[in-house]
């Protein structure tokens, strides 16, 4: 399970770390800054590749860029729009909470951060980002599977001596070669026992 952290501050950087790898959480990231949680999350213009984080820790006091913005341009990544940004502040105003949740953020804790508290938030938006996980999964296979089916409609004119099918083209072709190139059928040839006995039988 990865964290990113994201504070100016080394202490609450190191105290996060102990809470969380109390908590059983091993591969956790660390940022300094918004410009620095950016370049760790392959954002940051230089060419790197995302990388996956299933959570992300993010203060809101910051020099430079704060973490409503910074939770903003994170959940505008495509390859982010589903990670939860729990919120890290010492504030608790109504206008602020209002800015982070329509910046994209999950959830928010307050400082100074409590460890049942924390640890419940992030139980609560990982399994939020599982879900969500699992959503796009399905569609994604729903998707494919649509991809692949093709449904013959309408009248199809044929021969009624030889069986040949006219095409859109105005030619005719085989039933077997029609139906190949409209759908995603394929044919395995054999003999059925009536031809079998009216033409094959001594």
């Amino acid at each position: 399970m990865s964290v990113l952290v994201v504070d100016d501050t080394l202490e609450v950087r190191e105290m996060l770390s102990v809470l969380l790898e109390s908590a059983g959480y091993r591969d956790i990231l660390f940022a300094e800054s918004a410009e620095a949680a950016f370049e760790r999350l392959g954002m940051g213009g230089s060419g790197a590749a995302p990388v996956d984080v299933d959570v992300i820790l993010m203060d809101v006091n910051m020099p430079g860029l704060d973490g409503v913005e910074a939770c903003r341009r994170i959940k505008a990544a495509e390859h982010y729009c589903d990670t939860p940004i729990i919120m890290v502040t010492a504030m608790s105003e109504a206008g602020f909470l209002e800015a982070a949740f329509a910046a994209g953020a999950a959830d928010y804790v307050t400082k100074p951060i409590n460890r049942v508290e924390l640890l419940a938030r992030m139980r609560s938006a990982l399994k939020l980002k599982r879900e969500m996980d699992r959503r796009k999964a399905r569609e994604q296979e729903l998707e494919q599977a649509l991809r692949e089916v093709k449904v013959l409609q309408g009248l199809l004119p044929i021969c009624s001596h030889c069986k040949k099918i006219r095409n859109d083209q105005n030619q005719w072709q085989p039933v077997e070669s029609y139906i190949t190139a409209h759908s995603a059928v394929d044919f395995s040839h054999g003999i059925c026992p009536e031809c079998l006995d009216k033409h094959y039988s001594k």
